[in-house]
């Protein structure tokens, strides 16, 4: 059970963390493809990439970066 219950406008009660965990494999509205989670998804909802995958991938490639771009040649 989550603590994100709101009340509307008409006096309803609404868990916006179940809605959140019903609906995080739905597409987002947007132009982005990713689902609500932020997985990367292809034009038929399949998730191609999910949001952690995605985190270690730019993680791996930044740390890459550094590490090439700090070799100092000290032979001259």
């Amino acid at each position: 059970m989550t603590k994100d219950i709101y009340k509307s406008a008409r006096g309803k009660q609404v868990d916006m963390g179940a809605l959140r965990l019903k609906n995080e494999k739905e597409r987002a509205v947007g132009n982005m493809k990713v689902n609500a989670r932020g997985d990367a998804v292809d034009d038929k909802n399949q998730s191609v990439q999910s949001k952690p995958q995605q985190v270690h991938r730019q993680y791996q490639q930044q740390i890459q970066a550094k590490t090439t771009s700090h070799k100092w040649n000290l032979d001259q």
